[in-house]
């Protein structure tokens, strides 16, 4: 896929993302609003290996720089960043049949509005850390592991109250609050999460995923989906011994910087 320079779409919504947890709420959003109206939208992949989130053009749409960001060009190119306000924006915009929104004026709304900022405020930047931590930071230090693997179980365990006698995270279908936590609970596992402790998760999670335009979204814009995702991580550590020797590694790793500082599990 070519490197992105600069907009080229003319009209419609014009998305402009990675294949991250938070680069995935848009795009999920999007090919559920295509697959309720036939809203069709074009996409660029942001490269942030390569760090073209930091270059002008994108940082004149995204100050922040940082995906994902969309440009509404049937709204005199309007931007937006952040995938909270993209995923509010969108909803508010094109979805009048509340398909996977709820309307301004009702209780369902505050409730989505409350889930998804817990989500942009805590468990996002807390599973961040953890992925850093654990996986990517070149000193492996216990304290830090254990203390944001810690709290990321912590709130997969609101989550998992929460959904304790729900279907789905908001007035009992499938909407923007959901959306908002997918990319990252189907990624818990690479942060050090034991997904199966919490049950009411990995069912809401299995859930979503079997909805068609979530496959999708995931998809995009790699064309495939995550190789840090749950079942991808699953399949490796079957097919491959050298990744399952890692990941047994890696768990020795987590349980031993717990012990070392005594963490127990609580929530909330």
């Amino acid at each position: 896929m070519a490197e992105a320079t600069g907009l080229i779409a003319k009209s419609g919504i014009e998305l402009l993302t990675f294949g991250t947890p938070n680069g995935f709420k848009a795009s999920i959003l999007l090919e559920e609003l295509k697959a309720a109206y036939g809203k069709d939208y074009t996409v660029q992949t942001i490269n942030i290996m390569k760090n073209t989130q930091k270059e002008p053009w994108y940082t004149a749409i995204s100050p922040n720089g940082r995906i994902p960001a969309i440009v509404d060009h049937d709204n005199e190119d309007f931007a937006v960043f952040e995938g909270l306000a993209i995923l509010n924006y969108l909803a508010r915009r094109y979805d009048p049949d509340h398909r996977v929104g709820f309307p301004v004026d009702s209780d369902e709304y505050s409730e989505a509005e409350q889930w998804m900022a817990w989500q942009h405020g805590g468990l996002g930047p807390m599973q961040g850390q953890a992925n850093h931590f654990f996986r990517f930071a070149k000193e492996k230090i216990p304290y830090a592991v254990q203390r944001y693997v810690g709290e990321t179980e912590r709130l997969y365990g609101v989550l998992d109250a929460r959904l304790e006698s729900r279907d789905f995270v908001v007035g009992g279908r499938f909407s923007v609050a959901d959306i908002s936590l997918l990319g990252w609970a189907n990624m818990a596992v690479f942060s050090g999460v034991d997904i199966g402790l919490f049950p009411n998760v990995r069912r809401w999670l299995d859930r979503c995923l079997a909805r068609p335009a979530v496959q999708k979204g995931f998809a995009v814009p790699g064309g495939a989906a995550s190789q840090f995702s749950n079942a991808a991580l699953a399949k490796a550590r079957e097919e491959d011994p050298e990744k399952r020797k890692a990941a047994e590694e890696a768990a020795q790793f987590l349980r031993e910087s717990k012990e070392k500082y005594g963490y127990k599990y609580t929530s909330p």
